[in-house]
């Protein structure tokens, strides 16, 4: 019974919101595309409508002069981690300004600066980029616990109530709608696919997953799953060759060519070596060793030694050992140096150090001096969120998520998905995406829906300018198939 004497509870005030909108101009290809920019935060709340939760930071690009706003594509962007914010995509690959760096994405010394992105898919889709609470400028409110947002079921009610809510004030329902992740982005990707349709009835039209995980037992080095020996195998040899490792009859083949070869021996002979264990006979050992070395750049005994099984973070420290080297982990194209070169694994992935500075420093500049928001807290470029992310309704099994999005297009058949993959991405490899779309057992008459491609370079193939240019035109072409009937056809 509540006692009339005593004084009502305070409700927690609700956090300001603060939006800054700005008006610019993207020149290039001999066109002047005009645009609004819009920097600021949007307060979630509890289901009632009563409490405060969480402070979202988020950009958002309109283009100008568009006579329905509300017909026209609108993508929602993240990247992963999890705990990274959306800067990535944002200034890499998708947003009206990229940062510059070498045209291979090697460094460029700082200062660093931000140039105007020809490349944006501006021309094609409004964007929206959002920084999941606690990365970027994305905080929860005062009294209201971080964990309650940090994990796999969590982050995709919340980040789907971000979407719901902005497609509400905005007034986007009728627009066609694209999500875009990259990394565990591709894994929140799949996840929202279902939350958003069972909870809010938001359709999409299309998914665009950069650099794919959605089955952690595909790239989890744990004893007993041999699953990820075979599927990074391809990457190994893309690496050794793109290094000069290889044996110089391989060395000299196309990349394609040559991997298609090691693709087979990988689902076929490597397959059934791993699956005898102790029983296969020490013969076939030593020729498998000898076919691995060839394929890897490693040496017979070292391949011994690993039981035929070579674990990435051994491979990026042995590869180029002799040269006192490492190579990266999201893009092995990029090499490190090591205090010494006997450890098990590497100090520091050379391909994101490559980046870090970079990108960190043409934000902070950026959201203050060009979108014109202002915050003293720090922007969470990336935290170590994964080390406590909350997977809980996924004991003593991994973490899968293709089952989510293979239901939610069959509910949705006109779910479109795109799939880019770097030949040198040892965070995601190529091989082991193949192997969760070959296993999603998706209906044959939705086979069509789903679309992939590759690209020379690594987990961020965009910081390639020639991949950039390739992965432009692919994610235009896409969204341009998959926004459904014109107005006109409706």
């Amino acid at each position: 019974m509540v006692d009339p004497t005593e004084s009502p509870k305070p409700q927690p005030e609700t956090p300001k919101e603060e939006q800054i909108s700005t008006q610019h101009v993207l020149q290039g290809n001999g066109e002047a595309l005009a645009y609004t920019a819009v920097a600021g935060t949007m307060v979630l709340k509890a289901e009632d409508g009563t409490i405060p939760k969480a402070s979202v930071f988020f950009v958002a690009y309109t283009r100008d002069g568009v006579e329905d706003p509300s017909k026209r594509p609108i993508t929602f962007s993240f990247n992963g981690g999890p705990g990274s914010s959306s800067i990535w995509m944002h200034l890499g690959l998708l947003g009206p300004r990229r940062v510059h760096l070498a045209e291979d994405g090697g460094p460029v010394p700082p200062p660093y600066q931000l140039v105007d992105n020809t490349f944006s898919l501006l021309g094609e889709t409004d964007l929206v980029f959002i920084d999941p609470v606690s990365t970027g400028y994305s905080r929860p409110t005062p009294g209201e616990e971080a964990k309650q947002f940090h994990g796999l079921e969590q982050d995709a009610e919340w980040m789907g109530e971000f979407i719901r809510l902005f497609t509400t004030r905005f007034q986007r329902w009728s627009s066609p709608k694209f999500l875009i992740g990259e990394s565990y982005g591709t894994t929140r990707a799949a996840a929202l696919a279902g939350t958003l349709q069972n909870r809010h009835s938001l359709y999409l039209n299309g998914i665009m997953l950069i650099s794919t995980v959605l089955n952690f037992q595909s790239v989890s080095f744990h004893t007993g799953n041999d699953l990820p020996y075979i599927l990074f195998l391809p990457t190994y040899t893309a690496t050794a060759w793109y290094h000069g490792c290889l044996p110089e009859a391989l060395q000299n083949r196309p990349l394609r060519d040559l991997l298609d070869e090691v693709e087979l021996f990988a689902r076929t002979e490597y397959t059934l070596a791993l699956m005898q264990g102790a029983r296969l006979p020490a013969g076939e050992q030593a020729a498998l060793a000898r076919r691995l070395a060839d394929y890897t750049g490693l040496s017979e005994d070292y391949i011994s030694q690993t039981n035929l099984r070579i674990n990435i973070y051994r491979f990026v420290k042995e590869l180029l050992r002799r040269e006192r080297r490492t190579v990266g982990r999201l893009d092995s194209r990029f090499k490190g140096v090591d205090r010494d070169a006997a450890g098990e694994h590497f100090e520091y992935d050379p391909s994101y150090a490559v980046i870090q500075g970079a990108y960190a420093a043409t934000l902070n500049d950026y959201v203050r001096r060009e979108l014109q928001f202002t915050s003293d807290l720090p922007y969470e470029v990336l935290t170590s969120l994964h080390k406590t992310w909350d997977y809980s309704n996924f004991q003593n099994q991994y973490v899968n998520v293709a089952e989510t999005l293979r239901a939610a297009m069959c509910q949705n058949p006109y779910l479109k998905i795109f799939i880019a993959n770097g030949y040198y991405d040892f965070a995601t490899p190529y091989f082991a995406t193949e192997y969760t779309f070959n296993h999603l057992e998706l209906d044959a008459e939705l086979q069509g829906n789903v679309s992939m491609n590759y690209y020379e370079a690594g987990h961020m193939m965009y910081v390639n300018r020639p991949s950039l240019v390739q992965l432009q035109a692919d994610l235009a072409a896409f969204i341009q198939r998959s926004k459904g009937a014109p107005e006109s056809g409706a």
